[in-house]
């Protein structure tokens, strides 16, 4: 395995422990208990972002709120009309869909309101950061590849692009070029020697 595909399963791996957890809540109109539990401990949490990152979570949010959530507003009073609910797939379809819009709205929201947004093009030095490009050497294969790291709503494996709570962004981190780190992957450990770091 190499490590672009250990970031991949690390990603879904962290995305189904995050979004696929069944709490025992109405799912369609979250209360304030579920929202708390979906972000527990995340009061005095600050998310790091870019700044396009930043501005990428703002459309989204954007768009959530002016066309999906009126669409799927208009789609559940169509099939209500359908008659019996209990047996309307549509309504319920249309239900689970607004329950998946609502929560991503909350979690935008949130995510946004403790946003620490860092300008990259105004950091420099050797010291992989927060927004870092790092290039870096397989010690064993020699293979070079470069990422970035990112936040959480950012990373993007096949752009290059890794999470800040990564484990080879963990490593990496507070490293200067020429240092050497290892990951722990699926199938065993790995080096790397950091040969440039840069920002932009």
């Amino acid at each position: 395995m190499n490590i672009a595909e250990f970031l991949l399963h690390f990603k879904q791996d962290y995305s189904e422990s995050v979004y696929q957890t069944k709490l025992p809540i109405d799912s369609y109109n979250p209360s304030p208990i579920s929202i708390a539990l979906r972000f527990k401990d995340k009061t005095m949490q600050k998310y790091p972002m870019t700044v396009g990152g930043h501005a990428a979570l703002e459309v989204e949010l954007k768009h959530l709120k002016s066309v999906e959530r009126p669409e799927i507003i208009n789609a559940i009073s169509v099939a209500r009309d359908h008659g019996d609910l209990s047996e309307n797939a549509e309504y319920h379809a249309a239900k689970e869909k607004q329950g998946f819009i609502e929560g991503r709205i909350q979690e935008l929201e949130s995510k946004l309101s403790l946003a620490q947004v860092i300008d990259t093009s105004k950091m420099s030095g050797d010291t992989v950061r927060f927004g870092a490009i790092v290039k870096i050497v397989n010690e064993d294969t020699d293979e070079e590849s470069s990422y970035q790291i990112v936040g959480e709503d950012e990373a993007s494996v096949k752009d290059g692009k890794v999470s800040i709570t990564s484990p080879i962004a963990r490593a990496m981190i507070s490293k200067v070029i020429g240092d050497v780190f290892e990951v722990i992957a699926p199938g065993g450990s790995k080096g790397y020697e950091i040969i440039d770091v840069s920002y932009k």
